[in-house]
């Protein structure tokens, strides 16, 4: 049996993302007895234990409880966690959920954990934000070295596959996806459930529900899709169902355009419920200006919901339409970033279009089932990262 130690800013139960949800798919599929997974994360909420066991990995969180001074503590923290811990259980590598994860990866090898690491690049945010903003600047020194003596990456997207090697690094490269949420996947969500949903939220008879899932951020788009209902019929609504820093702008900016009607924030929920809110809806409408790969996309997908959506970033690897990617299966319809009129389009061409819809979304659904299910990226993860690279 091998050890491996994951760094993680967050993790399970606070502030989960694609990010967290790739590691609890990933390590819950793979064999304790082949695989131990130990996590150090960040101590978001006083209150939350210290030590836990989360599916089959053990979790340690450190930190004060505040979010400012813990975030700032805990590239240290967590490697003097990981020096104390390597020294009882003897890790055979270290994995780097995301670039920033290489800091505390580092420290811990200056101190004596001196093992194979892996970083996976599963960043939402442009490069130039990841590695080029002012207070990150005098940090890329550390970051780099971290990438340049990776003993293999692991990147969600092509797009992403562009990063390493613009930093400096030389090594192995591994493509291998992120999957939808199995709930989509796997039909689990009841008729009644969603009907209860649907009746408590409050959507009436002809009502057309556009829906996002994201976090409320900059990057995600979320002000052009209000824009665009500008351009709509008054029963287009928008549900968005997610927290985030925007949230206070986007509010303002609904009830600026006379949308307060029309645009339902729901705020944050458990990845286990997120499935119910989009089977719940009609059109999952996403012009984000930046993607590392676009979880919510593919979950939408899975559902079957036709989806709006840029090919910014990595969903250029799987956002299809005639117009854009004649030579692909269509399986979305695409948008400009920063385009409300392109969106109100789309939208008016999936209503007018029952039977496209149809075709699109059986086209999109088949795509997910083949490429972007987590029993195949668990997998692929083992075969060809974790057995190739754990001493």
């Amino acid at each position: 049996m091998k050890r491996v130690l994951i760094f993680s800013l967050a993790y399970y139960p606070s502030f989960v993302s694609g990010a967290e949800a790739a590691i609890k798919e990933i390590t819950d599929r793979i064999d304790p007895s082949d695989v131990e997974f130990h996590l150090i994360t960040l101590l978001f909420e006083p209150k939350a234990p210290r030590t836990e066991k989360i599916g089959n990995t053990q979790i340690y969180r450190v930190g004060l409880g505040g979010a400012f001074l813990s975030k700032a503590l805990f590239i240290p923290l967590a490697a003097l966690k990981a020096a104390s811990l390597h020294r009882r259980l003897e890790f055979n590598g270290m994995w780097a959920m995301m670039t920033y994860m290489t800091m505390p990866t580092m420290l811990a090898k200056f101190l004596g954990v001196r093992v194979p690491h892996i970083i996976t690049f599963q960043d939402g945010d442009p490069y130039e934000k990841v590695f080029e903003r002012t207070f990150i600047k005098p940090l890329t020194p550390l970051i780099d070295a971290g990438i340049r003596s990776a003993s293999v990456i692991q990147v969600i997207s092509s797009y992403l596959g562009t990063w390493p090697p613009k930093r400096g690094y030389t090594g192995r490269i591994e493509l291998i996806h992120n999957g939808a949420n199995p709930k989509d996947l796997h039909e689990s969500v009841s008729e009644q459930e969603i009907i209860t949903l649907q009746q408590k939220i409050g959507k009436k008879e002809g009502d057309i529900w556009l829906v996002n899932t994201a976090r409320l951020v900059h990057q995600k788009g979320y002000e052009d899709t209000i824009c665009a209902l500008t351009s709509l019929p008054e029963h287009v609504k928008l549900v968005i169902v997610g927290g985030g820093p925007d949230d206070a702008a986007l509010k303002t900016l609904a009830t600026e355009l006379n949308l307060n009607e029309r645009v339902i924030f729901i705020g944050p929920v458990d990845r286990s419920e997120v499935t119910a809110y989009r089977k719940a809806s009609d059109i999952f409408v996403g012009p984000s200006r930046s993607e590392g790969l676009g979880n919510a996309f593919l979950s939408a997908m899975a559902s079957r919901l036709p989806v709006v959506a840029t090919r910014e970033g990595g969903l250029a690897e799987f956002v299809f339409d005639e117009k854009y990617t004649p030579d692909k299966t269509p399986t979305a319809w695409v948008v400009e970033k920063d385009s409300p009129e392109q969106i109100a389009e789309a939208v008016k061409d999936i209503l007018a279009h029952p039977e496209k819809v149809k075709q699109v979304t059986k086209n999109a659904r088949v795509m997910v089932l083949e490429n972007y299910d987590w029993d195949l990226v668990a997998k692929q993860m083992q075969e060809r990262i974790f057995n190739p690279t754990l001493q």
